[in-house]
């Protein structure tokens, strides 16, 4: 009986940045606009509100993945990516993001639980980085991840099973809770085997999208999470 209640432990929190433990205050957009502009896509044309309308319903995925959707070409891609993530280091530099409210402390539980923390994002390294730098982050959590460090990234599950593989905490994925806020990350947590798949209200997808995306658990944000960790494992037993 103890084994069984030991195994329904999610001891494996894997959580995205971003819109979920990150305010980051529309920036992903305005360093999209730099990104295109500089590729010759002109702001306040129909083409820009095609492709900032493709941006914002992709939120969660690789960068680079849709980049090559919006542009085609693999160099434009890289052009852009590379545009983007420059424009998104400057904004970050200049003070534009923050912890959401509560995420740190909810971090700290499920710390202090006994739980291993890991951090992901769709950015590139060089943006989760600056990110890290800016908030002091960088001893926070036990892993940080981005798409080059795991194969692919979002909606594919590879990001959450390196979180898996790397910190060997838990014995099986059942045994991992993922929590995002878009629907690209309810797809990761689902086709990772997860236990539990939490979709917070803080970021660029509404509750019936997470829903629809998987979802277990919609919850208002990533400060409750601790709460409907426990209140799964309560279930479990």
């Amino acid at each position: 009986m103890v084994s069984h209640m030991t195994n329904q432990h999610l001891d494996l929190v894997v959580l995205d940045m971003a819109g979920t433990t990150v305010a980051d205050g529309g920036l992903v957009e305005q360093a999209f606009g730099k990104a295109a502009e500089r590729l010759g896509v002109e702001p306040g044309s129909a083409d820009h509100a095609e492709k900032l309308q493709y941006v914002r319903d992709t939120m969660g995925e690789s960068k680079i993945t849709v980049f090559r959707a919006l542009f085609g070409d693999e160099e434009k891609a890289q052009l852009a990516n590379v545009s983007f993530e420059q424009a998104y280091g400057e904004l970050v530099d200049g003070g534009r993001i923050a912890p959401l409210p509560g995420a740190e402390e909810a971090i700290g539980r499920l710390k202090s639980e006994g739980r291993t923390v890991v951090l992901t994002t769709g950015f590139a390294r060089t943006t989760q980085d600056a990110i890290l730098t800016a908030l002091g982050w960088h001893d926070l959590v036990d892993l940080t991840l981005c798409p080059a460090d795991a194969g692919r990234g979002r909606p594919y599950p590879d990001m959450v099973l390196a979180a898996f593989l790397r910190t060997g905490a838990v014995d099986g994925v059942h045994r991992i809770a993922v929590a995002g806020d878009t629907a690209y990350d309810m797809l990761s947590g689902v086709r990772s085997g997860a236990g539990l798949v939490a979709g917070v209200l803080t970021g660029a997808h509404d509750e019936p999208t997470l829903k629809d995306a998987g979802a277990t658990h919609v919850l208002p944000s990533v400060a409750q999470l601790p709460d409907a960790i426990a209140a799964f494992e309560a279930m479990a037993r």
